[in-house]
């Protein structure tokens, strides 16, 4: 089977709009070619077969009038930020009254009439300013859910925003269909953290009635020699948590490394726990007791 032919440089690389690509010179039948695909009505894109949920968001904006922007979980996609989504999600987009919404398949759309709902663009896309966007999570998820999303934007590396600006931005909110939630959720937000993973265990450590632990906390030995960034940890009593990836299996420079630091870690007092994805339900109730026993052993008493 012939290689299509190629499509003007200037649809090259990114999502394009069939109109667009029909005012470049593509023919019809260029369009219905089997390496693009069709994540939108009137769009197409060089992404074939399952794309990630930041692609899709990236494909809407040939679709995406004046007055648009991607919102809610689209919005925070574009920084990294939709911890709680899937490859599956729907595509938010707000329409700015008089505009009506925007209705397509694969697009959820809602009117706002809120000035104060920044919308300033990511990447070349339009887009609600990410806080607000995480703002607007509040009417329809959960307080976890939105602890999580506030732990990645205010993130250790790259953050979005800080504390502050997540309090101004509840405050605003008051009134608002969630913002009893919202409230709840910022007051859990903790900086620093480097993954969502780290945030979920810290909040089950907290539903499994243990203090709650620092996230990404400096061990450093006698020399002032920094050991370890432990992922959550009790300073106060030595115990400390640490998410075990593949790559640390794998490769065997990191094996070899990880050896070095948890021997390290151990003459300085410090009782490391391992934890790995297969850790859920059952398996993450007797982490969490483990985190428990070490715990009593270095003298906490719950209450």
């Amino acid at each position: 089977m012939p290689h299509p032919k190629p499509l003007p440089s200037a649809l090259v690389g990114k999502p394009f709009s069939v109109a667009e690509a029909l005012r470049e010179g593509a023919s019809p039948g260029r369009l219905r070619a089997r390496d693009l695909d069709a994540p939108f009505q009137g769009v197409r894109t060089f992404t074939r077969g399952a794309s990630s949920f930041v692609e899709r968001v990236r494909a809407v904006a040939p679709r995406l009038r004046d007055g648009d922007a991607v919102s809610h979980l689209a919005a925070l996609a574009l920084v990294g930020a939709d911890a709680i989504g899937g490859p599956s999600a729907m595509v938010d987009v707000c329409s700015r009254a008089p505009l009506a919404r925007m209705r397509a398949r694969g697009v959820r759309g809602h009117q706002i009439t809120d000035r104060s709902v920044r919308v300033g663009a990511v990447a070349g896309v339009p887009a609600v300013h990410p806080v607000d966007a995480w703002c607007q999570l509040a009417s329809d998820h959960s307080v976890r859910e939105l602890v999580i999303v506030g732990d990645a934007l205010v993130r250790r590396q790259n953050p979005v925003a800080d504390r502050e600006e997540l309090r101004r931005a509840t405050a605003q909110w008051s009134g608002r269909r969630g913002a009893k939630r919202l409230r709840e959720a910022e007051a859990l937000v903790r900086q620093g953290t480097d993954s969502p993973r780290e945030t979920r265990l810290r909040l089950d450590a907290a539903g499994h009635g243990l203090p709650e632990p620092v996230v990404n906390h400096p061990v450093y030995d006698e020399t002032g020699r920094l050991v370890a960034i432990l992922d959550l940890a009790y300073p106060e009593y030595r115990v400390g948590l640490e998410y075990d990836g593949d790559h640390h299996r794998t490769d065997d420079g990191q094996y070899y490394r990880d050896i070095e630091r948890l021997d390290a870690l151990a003459r300085l007092g410090w009782r490391h726990i391992r934890v790995t994805r297969e850790h859920r339900g059952i398996r993450l109730s007797l982490v969490l007791s483990r985190v428990s026993d070490a715990l009593r052993d270095r003298g906490w008493r719950p209450g």
